[in-house]
């Protein structure tokens, strides 16, 4: 009996440490559990206190706004000139008083609507002769190829034009009159320089229109230059000469000056305002 309940007492004192063992576990554990959340609850209070920077906003540029270039605004056309118009009367206005001196412009002494020359203007005599000896030359030339040409008008005083002006305005009318005749003053043949040429036993042409269309004419308007002369009135400029077509009536300019307007294609008018 003795036996068994040592045995008893051994087997009962076995249980304590083995209790006692997983109060340990148990201790520990629990004391870990709480050392752990207590430390995850630490470090996430570290963490939350340090200030996180907020993400810039990201902000979608916008294409830049190009702005259209201006249309230029087109240009005004410019107002057409008006058209010039010397033809009959019209090319005497504001030019009737005759001036104290003549006038030269690009080198070429003017007598036309526009500028007359003074009342007691004379050619000098060397004027004359050159006119002369160049028209000498010309009729030699046209007598070469078959042509006799005379001149059978040159200078004419202020006086002499005067009376010629009024008896074509009696017989035409002023109106008419204006068209082919000069005023007084306002005639070329008062330089001394112009001429009137026709051909020898053919007056009927003289002062005709119908001389532009003799072979004598023909020849006297496409070689007139090369001897110092030009058609001073020609077809179709009549709103720019102030005179009608007159084939016959040839201007003195010299050589070199003859050449240079022919070439350009200008009447005189033209050759100075350009």
């Amino acid at each position: 009996m003795n036996t068994r309940s040592y045995l008893y007492q051994t087997k009962k004192k076995k249980k304590w440490p083995w209790i006692i063992g997983l109060l340990f576990i148990l201790l520990a554990g629990g004391g870990a559990f709480f050392a752990h959340q207590q430390g995850y609850l630490a470090l996430n209070e570290l963490f939350d206190e340090v200030p996180q920077e907020e993400p810039e906003p990201i902000v979608e540029q916008q294409p830049e706004e190009v702005e259209p270039e201006p249309i230029p605004e087109p240009e005004p056309e410019p107002e057409p000139e008006p058209e010039v118009d010397r033809s009959g009367a019209k090319g005497y206005e504001g030019n009737e008083v005759l001036p104290q001196e003549p006038t030269y412009m690009s080198g070429i002494l003017m007598a036309s609507k526009q500028y007359p020359l003074p009342q007691d203007f004379v050619p000098t005599d060397e004027m004359l002769q050159e006119v002369q000896q160049a028209f000498a030359e010309l009729a030699a030339a046209a007598s070469l190829d078959g042509y006799e040409l005379v001149a059978f008008s040159g200078y004419r005083s202020f006086e002499r034009q005067q009376e010629l002006y009024e008896r074509y305005v009696a017989n035409d009318g002023q109106e008419e009159a204006d068209r082919y005749s000069a005023r007084p003053g306002h005639s070329e043949h008062q330089t001394g320089l112009a001429l009137d040429i026709g051909e020898k036993n053919f007056e009927q042409h003289f002062a005709r229109v119908s001389f532009g269309d003799t072979e004598a004419g023909k020849w006297l308007a496409e070689n007139a230059h090369l001897y110092g002369f030009i058609l001073r009135y020609p077809e179709g400029k009549e709103k720019i000469t102030g005179y009608m077509y007159e084939p016959w009536h040839f201007r003195y300019l010299g050589k070199e000056l003859a050449l240079e307007i022919v070439n350009s294609g200008l009447t005189v008018e033209e050759y100075i305002e350009q």
